[in-house]
């Protein structure tokens, strides 16, 4: 006789039962029984339950820690104390905070200037430097939130590259993380790009861009993968208005869109809001929140003092964050807009999560 999910339940109701466990129950639910274990591994389990409208965003940050010990590890690279990067996640929902478990084998925390990337409940972690050495990383370490575990992904091909553009992207109906741009290890501008197929643990070369952009942004906008300014070699930090957009499915780039950013603006705040449009700090000292339309850049409204320097901006469906400090090296504050407002509203930050953000990404759970 075939088992069931919950004795006495037809799989469909209890299935109903099962897509209502907070994810952060998924690890324990998974070790229950062999068949709850298959059910939450299963593609079709993640897909229902967001029809449902039962997924949960959740936001992650790649963190300093706000007071490191003295003399521990954390604390210790190339000499002179630098603080140890790991990985926070903040519920927009319930406003909590909490931490994921250090990544193994990494152990003075993680890479510094590492990129993060959503691929469904999994986070990846990409690149980076080495916190004891400052030498360029290929690393790959994805998070699964189901299992509540990490694990060591397929490192990145080619020169090992910093400061590169990374998003999610759909490739041929699979979830993939796309890196493009960057620069070497010897500061030379790529315009190389590849795709990581999360679920395959491969990456597969891309075509390459018109243009080398050290310092670029990646977004995903309209079903195609974004590159937005940068700079070449030659430039060294004149950052380009243009933004080169790839068509993952037919494998090629569109032309090259002029004056997407002003002259010599840093696109590291560009993000695309729940609505769809781009969204990105500008102005003097990044001041304005401002919005892409069909006019050009539109302002939204000011983003808090308290939050202008070193300001990270992360966008889901019902909302947009903004983290950053009044001076720099400052405490991190924090503040939410939602979505069909121009209001923010300040987060409570405790002090355990008030260290410097290099990186941030949202995921639906």
């Amino acid at each position: 006789m075939r088992r069931q999910l919950l004795p006495g339940l037809p799989d469909d109701i209890a299935r109903e039962c099962l897509v209502r466990i907070p994810y952060r129950g998924f690890p324990t639910a998974r070790s229950v029984c062999r068949l709850w274990k298959r059910e939450l591994d299963s593609p079709y389990f993640h897909r229902i339950r967001k029809a449902a409208g039962l997924t949960r965003s959740v936001v992650a940050f790649a963190q300093a820690e706000s007071a490191p010990a003295t003399g521990s590890s954390a604390v210790k690279s190339v000499g002179r104390s630098t603080p140890s990067y790991r990985l926070s996640l903040f519920e927009p929902a319930t406003g909590a905070w909490s931490l994921l478990p250090p990544v193994p084998g990494l152990p003075h925390g993680l890479p510094f200037f590492c990129r993060m990337a959503a691929a469904e409940r999994e986070l990846v972690v990409v690149g980076g430097w080495d916190p004891k050495t400052w030498a360029a990383s290929d690393g790959v370490h994805v998070y699964d939130f189901a299992t509540g575990s990490w694990r060591r992904g397929a490192p990145v091909p080619g020169p090992r590259r910093s400061f590169f553009a990374c998003a999610t992207a759909s490739v041929r109906g699979r979830v993939a993380v796309v890196v493009a741009g960057g620069h070497d290890e010897e500061k030379n501008a790529l315009r190389s790009a590849m795709a990581y197929d999360v679920a395959s643990d491969t990456w597969a070369p891309l075509p390459d861009m018109a243009m080398e952009r050290d310092e670029c942004r990646g977004v995903c906008l309209d079903g195609r993968f974004y590159v937005i300014g940068g700079y070449s070699t030659e430039a060294q930090g004149r950052f380009s208005r243009t933004a080169e957009a790839l068509d993952v499915a037919a494998g090629q780039w569109w032309a090259m869109e002029e004056d997407k950013l002003d002259e010599g603006t840093s696109p590291k705040t560009c993000v695309v809001g729940g609505d769809g449009r781009l969204y990105m700090s500008r102005g003097d000292q990044g001041a304005q929140l401002s919005v892409l339309d069909a006019a050009g850049w539109r302002a939204v409204a000011e983003v808090p003092g308290d939050a202008r320097v070193a300001p990270e901006l992360v966008a889901w469906d019902g909302g947009l964050m903004v983290m950053g400090s009044e001076t720099h090296g400052g405490a991190q504050t924090g503040y939410i807009m939602e979505a069909g407002t121009a209001m923010w509203k300040k987060v409570e930050v405790p002090e355990e999560y008030s260290g410097n953000i290099h990186a941030g990404c949202c995921l639906e759970i």
